[in-house]
């Protein structure tokens, strides 16, 4: 018998992704459904999807069990973002104010602004203190569905604060419901320090910082931003050669504002992900559609700046390519921390349907992170993680605006937000 010690029972309706590992080309506009459904977990993991005869044939519940009744509820796995910049100090509503009146974010950076305007503030701030920050935001996305993100570092640029940003993200993850994915993200701007320098500060970063970052077991990832003004293709392709030798998966912030053709190298180098996108070019979409390199989009980039376009999503997904969708969370360029709400960008602004979006917050945002194994869909086997919302059906989500239907959150199978409110210790 297996033992089950959290029960959901009579679900109305459970939503599964189009398969288990990832979705491509025109699966993508599908998904599976089952009504009236029971799920139990064992520990933290899926241990029986079925109806309550086979249940009742093949289960026995643990003396302390948590029984749901979910006959008003769908039931979707958590989602996933497989981009954001959490560990961050300070917001730039001041420069908000100033794209609002047509100064562009490139202007804003030459200004002293920008990133380097964060760094100075995440350079200062004590780590404990960006903790409880960052503690509040995570709480304040799982209440919107999110289990599982990406976090990169990049607002220190230097070593002690590099670290205290992937210190964060540890920290966090031992007492935090929501699980954090550490990406070392070092290359994300020139310091001032290294202004003019740039090989120069890459292998600082190679030499002083990525030996910390792994001795520490700080991050999964490396990323660097490889876009004109930051970044060229020559130099990030130096920068992930030198850390051929390190046991990190890359991913890269490609092609946002303009192409050097990033999005390339990220598929030359077998990145697990290029992000952003924006600017790809025809060649370059060929290209990472015909790999196993998923392209992460950011549609909340596209709507917060105001640019007046958005990836060539669509374009990807008619040439078989595998697309996720994130929230690039951070406070310059996409003050986004939902992905519910890049959920309804992606189908309002990018021509997505319901069932694609759902695709690309679910099993293709877990493949993002190389987590597909785990999250991203509901199936013995993988993390108890899901989101309970009291509507009529799945369509519903993408349909109501301007509301939070998450009801309940089950996090590694614990209950973490029910009534809509956070009940985790």
């Amino acid at each position: 018998m297996i033992r089950i010690d959290l029960l959901i029972k009579n679900i109305k309706e459970l939503v599964n992704p189009a398969n288990n590992s990832v979705v491509r080309g025109s699966q993508l506009n599908s998904i599976m459904l089952s009504h009236n459904v029971w799920l139990g977990a064992t520990g933290e993991e899926i241990s029986f999807i079925g109806r309550e005869e086979d249940f009742n044939k093949q289960c026995e519940l643990s003396e302390e069990a948590v029984i749901i009744d979910a006959s008003d509820f769908v039931v979707f796995p958590g989602f996933v973002d497989p981009h954001t910049h959490l560990p961050f100090a300070g917001t730039r509503q001041d420069e908000f104010r100033l794209k609002l009146q047509g100064v562009t974010y490139q202007e804003i950076a030459a200004k002293g602004g920008g990133i380097k305007g964060t760094v100075k503030k995440t350079r200062e701030i004590e780590t404990d203190e960006l903790i409880g920050i960052c503690e509040k935001r995570l709480t304040q996305i799982l209440i919107t569905g999110t289990t599982t993100l990406e976090a990169k570092s990049g607002y220190g640029l230097d070593l002690k604060t590099e670290l205290k940003q992937l210190e964060v993200l540890k920290a966090l993850n031992t007492f935090h419901p929501v699980t954090i994915v550490p990406t070392f993200m070092g290359a994300h701007e020139i310091p001032s320090e290294f202004e003019g320098r740039n090989r120069d500060f890459l292998d600082y970063l190679v030499d002083e910082v990525i030996p910390q970052v792994k001795e520490q077991q700080l991050a999964e990832f490396v990323d660097i931003f490889c876009e004109n003004g930051v970044f060229s293709y020559d130099e990030a392709e130096y920068y992930l050669d030198r850390l051929a030798s390190y046991p990190f998966k890359i991913k890269m912030h490609a092609d946002e504002f303009t192409s050097n053709n990033a999005a390339i190298l990220a598929v030359k180098k077998k990145a697990v992900s290029a992000e952003h996108l924006i600017a790809m070019t025809e060649k370059e979409i060929e290209v990472i559609s015909a790999s196993d390199t998923s392209c992460v989009f950011l549609p909340g980039v596209s709507f917060f700046l105001k640019l007046g376009k958005y990836a060539p999503i669509r374009k990807v997904i008619e040439q078989n390519g595998i697309v996720a969708i994130g929230t690039d969370f951070n406070p310059g360029s996409s003050m986004v921390s939902s992905q519910l709400f890049t959920f309804h960008l992606a189908i309002f602004n990018m021509g997505l349907t319901v069932e694609e979006a759902i695709n690309t917050i679910t099993i293709n945002a877990a493949y993002a992170i190389d987590r597909q194994d785990k999250i991203g869909s509901i199936i013995p086997g993988k993390k108890m993680d899901l989101v309970l919302m009291d509507i009529p059906d799945y369509s519903y989500m993408a349909y109501h605006l301007g509301i939070n239907p998450v009801h309940t959150v089950i996090k590694n199978g614990e209950v973490v937000v029910k009534n809509r409110q956070p009940i985790f210790d």
